[in-house]
């Protein structure tokens, strides 16, 4: 699923190829998506993250929202191609168009008629509030990793990141996440936005199919210090990375130094 980098990084991308454009048509390919109606004659006049969603403002001040979930990704094209296969929509504007294409038809389109933003209690990079999530996390006993993944408390870390930032400041992905000090928050703080910052230079991970906006892959992942590394050394201490389930997810970490 794209995360926070990714989603990041494609907003980026759009912002220099859409903003100030108007939509001169939009067609839908997967009925499953719903009708989108309203669009065609629209400019959109900014392009934001909220979360893992991108957001296109409109000109009329409503809102395209688009949620990529597990496969999607959003693809530009400048001159007439064939349309790949499992392209859900597509926005044409007068100096090309831009597609959906989703294998597993999660991603999700959708027009909010008001001009507010979808609110997220904290949003790592811009607004962490590390005071404030450790007065949250101190009453709960689930998991410290299932916590950071939980996008009611922080918005857009997802599997790789949460793995990688508790490596990164040796906590233990089971420990509950109760017993994480403000010390190790602060920690946690500093190490998400180290991380998600570096990955955003990097235009994401690509450990399957994460492709930005012209098709390229990310390059985050060969700076990766624990995921996908099951089986090799971990780079901080020489244990041996291993990969458990939790929650139903896999988790990547190091026994030898993420003992606590």
């Amino acid at each position: 699923m794209p995360e926070l980098p990714e989603v990041e990084t494609l907003c980026r991308q759009l912002r220099r190829v859409i903003a100030n454009r108007e939509i001169l048509s939009v067609e839908i390919l997967d009925p499953r998506l719903g009708a989108v109606e309203g669009l065609t004659g629209r400019k959109i006049t900014a392009v934001t993250r909220q979360g893992k969603a991108v957001e296109m403002k409109l000109d009329n001040d409503a809102r395209l929202l688009l949620h990529l979930r597990m496969t999607g990704k959003m693809q530009w094209q400048r001159a007439y191609q064939a349309v790949p296969p499992h392209t859900r929509f597509i926005i044409a504007f007068s100096h090309g168009r831009l597609l959906c294409i989703d294998t597993r038809r999660f991603a999700t389109l959708a027009i909010k008629a008001d001009g507010s933003s979808q609110a997220f209690v904290k949003e790592p990079l811009l607004d962490f509030r590390t005071e404030e999530l450790y007065k949250i996390a101190r009453v709960k006993k689930l998991p410290v990793k299932s916590f950071l993944l939980d996008q009611r408390w922080i918005a857009g870390i997802g599997n790789i990141y949460a793995c990688e930032i508790l490596h990164e400041v040796s906590i233990n992905p089971w420990r509950p996440v109760c017993g994480v000090s403000l010390r190790e928050w602060r920690k946690i703080e500093r190490a998400t936005k180290v991380i998600l910052e570096k990955a955003i230079t990097c235009r994401g991970t690509t450990v399957s199919d994460w492709r930005d906006l012209f098709g390229r892959k990310g390059q985050y992942q060969h700076e990766l210090k624990v995921y996908g590394r099951e089986g090799l050394p971990c780079l901080r201490c020489r244990g041996h990375i291993q990969r458990l389930r939790l929650s139903g997810r896999g988790t990547y970490f190091c026994p030898s130094c993420q003992k606590k």
